[in-house]
């Protein structure tokens, strides 16, 4: 599949994402995201979800309500454990060999993965294999008109960044169907006490003038059902294990 943005994929150290999501401007990030995905997914009851990239500063909230909720990071990454107490429930893995059986998980959450993998064709592929018939899937990344992917203070600068319109072919052409989108992060990428305080304001506002300008496209998409004569066979081996919990931050 070409690449619909021109730029390299790039994945980000687990480490420095941590240490992102753990200063004031992450936590604001984590904040505003978070917001746009309970409206998208405001109740998971029952419902099996799957965090794949660096998801676990945004799945706290679904824990509560959901059956079960697992956090894939890819290989490329590297792997913190997740959550901070309680049984572990990150583990890693190739982003184009999940382990897990076929149409197992109900929503499934990607935040730092698209904008970083080699593989989108691959990584395509294995989201829809695994996800649920009526399964629905979210995609977080950097919009390519917005100034954070045009800085590389943060993680949401690195790698490919993309527009609503690039996202929605992209997942066409890999057996989704697009159904909603929303931006987030209207406030540029500052250190400013001040103005993150104002955040939530300045994001409500900006976003009647200012959306497609935003730092981040958020896109929901569900699966094309009538595709599966296209989906590959399993691969015979699988990669993936748990590692040893330690102290992991997390987004108030």
């Amino acid at each position: 599949m070409t690449d619909p943005s021109g730029y390299p994929g790039m994945w980000s150290d687990v480490v420095d994402l941590r240490d992102f999501y753990e200063s004031s401007l992450g936590q604001m990030a984590c904040r505003l995201i978070r917001g746009h995905l309970r409206q998208m997914w405001p109740d998971v009851t029952g419902q099996r979800v799957l965090g794949l990239g660096f998801a676990t500063p945004y799945l706290r909230s679904f824990q509560v309500e959901a059956e079960r909720v697992a956090a894939v990071m890819p290989a490329s990454q590297g792997v913190l454990p997740w959550p901070a107490d309680g049984p572990g429930k990150t583990l890693l893995a190739d982003e184009t060999e999940l382990p897990f059986p076929d149409r197992c998980m109900d929503r499934i959450l990607m935040v730092h993965a698209l904008e970083a993998t080699e593989n989108v064709r691959g990584l395509m592929r294995e989201i829809w294999r695994v996800m649920a018939d009526g399964g629905r899937l979210v995609i977080v990344v950097p919009n390519r008109r917005g100034i954070w992917a045009r800085l590389e203070v943060t993680p949401f600068g690195q790698g490919r960044p993309f527009t609503t319109g690039q996202l929605a072919r992209l997942l066409r052409d890999n057996m989704f169907t697009p159904m909603a989108h929303t931006g987030a992060l209207i406030l540029p990428p500052v250190s400013s006490r001040l103005l993150l305080r104002f955040a939530p304001a300045i994001e409500q506002l900006g976003r009647r003038w200012f959306e497609g300008f935003s730092g981040v496209n958020i896109i929901e998409a569900t699966k094309q059902i009538y595709a599966g004569g296209l989906v590959r066979e399993a691969r015979g081996r699988r990669r993936g294990y748990l590692p040893v919990a330690q102290g992991f931050g997390r987004c108030s």
